[in-house]
């Protein structure tokens, strides 16, 4: 900790504290997190270390950026990126009851799928996906973060017992004891997109077993009707009882009025008409996303204007996303 210097105590999550930090080195200020992991099985400790190293690899604009992580005084600490905007829940109180736009909720949805989608093609399940995970930057860009830590420490069955909080995000086949995939991820993608649209959590209750009732009989309150139905279908589908039966990510993102917004987040600010061929627009700022730079050639018989075939306007970005 001495390269350094504390600000202040920003948060107490489900594994440990946030710690808002100014760099001796840059002046930059980053998060910091610290977990305690003294008395911690030696075999748990390497798995951390492990997960860590997998986390640091994570590059993407929609996820918290890792700096470093340490281990100090019997407590692991991850270093990464403070975003400025604050989390989405305090966004969500801030609201004091006024509902979000539609446009609003669906950019900040499509950009948290991106994140999630990159995590799940590397075969990371999130595990901790709810409001308090989703960051929005100083310029208003979503960050996923916290991915993966969840799984680090869950090796430890008594800190997760103690540390889980009320569950709100946990998928009917977590409560019935059943294993964790990334379905259950997705569920907890359809508990913060209910959020979004209504400020209030999907499954509540005065008590832990009614609230795991309610979350089995997957019975929320209905989204007001001042949403599209493309919206309150998608909803529906997130929240299947059956995780077989819930959307993947990807497929999420290949709904046409999820599908048309994605560019605006793959292409940056347009060069002058004529100065950079169109590939090149979306292949650059694409490979930030791990989009593939490989463009397919055309044969001069496809360009024949009588043989070209009509363009599928849903499909593109999301065949190049995969």
């Amino acid at each position: 900790m001495d390269k350094y210097e504390k600000v202040k105590k920003i948060g107490e999550g489900s594994f440990g504290k946030a710690i808002l930090v100014k760099s001796k080195e840059d002046g930059h200020q980053y998060v910091i997190k610290e977990i305690g992991i003294f008395g911690m099985p030696s075999k748990a400790r390497q798995e951390s270390r492990k997960e860590v190293a997998v986390l640091a690899k994570m590059s993407h604009p929609n996820i918290v950026q890792y700096k470093e992580s340490f281990e100090e005084g019997g407590s692991l600490y991850i270093v990464m990126d403070y975003c400025e905007g604050g989390d989405l829940f305090k966004k969500i109180n801030a609201q004091k009851g006024l509902l979000f736009s539609e446009e609003q909720i669906l950019d900040w949805f499509v950009q948290i799928c991106l994140a999630l989608k990159h995590v799940h093609d590397r075969k990371i399940l999130h595990r901790d996906i709810k409001s308090q995970n989703i960051f929005l930057t100083k310029d208003g860009t979503v960050q996923l973060g916290d991915f993966g830590i969840a799984r680090v420490l869950n090796s430890t069955v008594e800190l997760a017992r103690t540390c889980i909080g009320t569950p709100y995000y946990l998928s009917p086949e977590i409560c019935e004891n059943k294993p964790y995939n990334n379905k259950s991820d997705i569920w907890a993608l359809g508990c913060v997109l209910y959020e979004m649209c209504t400020l209030k959590h999907a499954f509540e209750a005065g008590n832990m077993k009614n609230l795991v009732l309610k979350i089995i009989r997957g019975s929320y309150p209905p989204v007001s009707v001042h949403y599209s139905q493309d919206l309150r279908s998608l909803l529906a589908q997130l929240f299947k009882r059956n995780p077989r039966e819930r959307p993947s990510v990807g497929s999420i993102l290949d709904r046409p009025f999820l599908y048309c917004r994605i560019e605006r987040f793959l292409t940056p600010q347009r060069p002058a008409p004529g100065s950079i061929p169109l590939a090149q627009k979306i292949t650059k700022p694409a490979t930030k996303y791990g989009v593939p730079l490989t463009v397919r050639k055309v044969s001069d018989a496809a360009k024949k204007p009588a043989e070209r075939k009509p363009v599928v306007k849903n499909k593109p970005v999301s065949r190049l996303l995969k």
